[in-house]
């Protein structure tokens, strides 16, 4: 290991950075994605720097395989543009750049952010240093930049330290770190099921204080970190966790109550085993998949006073109130359905029925519309009454209108 110093302006010197090498942090390149490493050493290759960052070194630290691999650079999303053809800048608060390859990866690619407007000031679209961005990472484990190339692996925060010592400290003030971000609060969870670490006292007590805030958070960004934790082949720990922290209550009212019921729990530990199997054989289990493991035990399906149709539309909006507010594609949850029929020995439904399904349980969850539908329904027939109607329509125009 050597350090990096730099020099104020009284000529005091400060440790900037600890930086490891190969020897030390025993990550070699053969465990980097292929197209990761020509990204970077592209990057290089135009002049800019370019470092592994994030979730990937943590794994790779800690011998797991990361699932997906981000870069951060000291090129504009507009110079990261003009070096990759296969890239496209998307978000609108702080432009990145995605790289796309074949089987549908993405690799994403963030310029180096500045904290000269720090947390509070609310502008957090200003490009900066790597020494500036790696002062923005949520928490410590997340802060390691890595370059493939020399095989360095550069500490900033002390991170390594707290990778040694197991635990999960906050870079970002607790004062406003969850209120800027409320989502922090389940990624740190997450962390320390993932990883086994602990979250350390400062975070635990912020944690519960903030659980509330967790109500702000949209619900497609709500969506999104759900399915990464059914995802995960963790989310046993993660819901239990969750559940401790009272932040399951604000995020998932409905699926915190099952959460005190062994039938439920032991349905997260089946749904984690079947994840980590087909991650095995590199394969991805289907939501439709998790949300029908999900629901199996707490979900009545043997009704003989119900038809299949009618059942099948009441599973749909069972379904429905057990995941919100998280709102899966329609058809995922159909699928769902159709899975738990077929494992009672109902046929299977066909798509006409499915579409009939998904529209009554979209009648169902919003009363407002259903009664616009009824409305627009008898002015259309009220129109048809007064206007009679030709058995034998004079244009192709008028014959789509009959």
């Amino acid at each position: 290991m050597f350090t990096r110093y730099k020099t104020d302006e009284k000529g005091r010197m400060s440790v900037v950075a600890h930086v490891y090498t190969s020897r030390e942090h025993n990550i070699h390149t053969s465990q980097i994605d292929r197209d990761c490493l020509w990204a970077v050493s592209r990057l290089w290759h135009k002049g800019y720097k370019a470092y592994i960052v994030g979730g990937a070194v943590r794994d790779l630290l800690l011998g797991k395989r990361p699932k997906d691999f981000d870069i951060a650079t000291s090129a504009s999303p507009r110079q990261v543009q003009a070096v990759f053809w296969n890239s496209r800048p998307v978000g609108k608060r702080f432009r990145i750049v995605h790289l796309y390859f074949a089987g549908s990866k993405v690799i994403e690619v963030t310029t180096f952010r500045s904290d000269e407007e720090n947390f509070e000031g609310g502008n957090t679209n200003i490009f900066g240093t790597i020494e500036q961005d790696s002062r923005r990472r949520d928490f410590s484990i997340n802060a390691l930049y890595y370059n493939p190339l020399d095989g360095h692996l550069i500490d900033f925060n002390d991170s390594m330290k707290d990778i040694r010592k197991r635990r999960i400290r906050s870079l970002i003030p607790l004062s406003y770190s969850f209120s800027e971000d409320p989502v922090r609060m389940i990624r740190a969870v997450k962390y320390c099921c993932t990883t086994g670490f602990r979250l350390k006292g400062d975070v635990r007590r912020a944690v519960k204080k903030n659980s509330q805030l967790i109500q702000k958070v949209s619900v497609s960004r709500l969506t999104d970190e759900v399915t990464k934790i059914l995802n995960s082949g963790f989310s046993h720990d993660i819901f239990l966790m969750l559940h401790k922290y009272r932040l399951l209550g604000f995020m998932m009212p409905t699926l915190d109550v099952y959460m005190k019921y062994s039938a439920f729990i032991d349905s997260l530990q089946q749904l984690d085993e079947s994840v980590r199997k087909a991650r095995s054989e590199g394969e991805d289990i289907p939501l439709s998949d998790m949300l029908c493991i999900l629901a199996g035990p707490v979900i009545v399906i043997d009704r003989p006073e119900m038809k299949a149709e009618e059942l099948a539309k009441e599973l749909f909006r069972e379904i429905k109130v057990l995941i919100a507010p998280m709102t899966p594609p329609n058809y995922e949850i159909n699928r769902a359905v159709d899975r738990l029929l077929a494992q009672h020995g109902y046929k299977k439904r066909p798509a006409e029925a499915r579409k009939s399904a998904r529209r009554h349980a979209s009648a169902a969850a919003d009363p407002a519309a259903r009664t616009g539908s009824r409305r627009r329904k008898r002015n259309i027939q009220g129109a048809r009454k007064k206007q009679p109607v030709s058995s034998s329509p004079a244009s192709s125009a008028e014959a789509h209108d009959l």
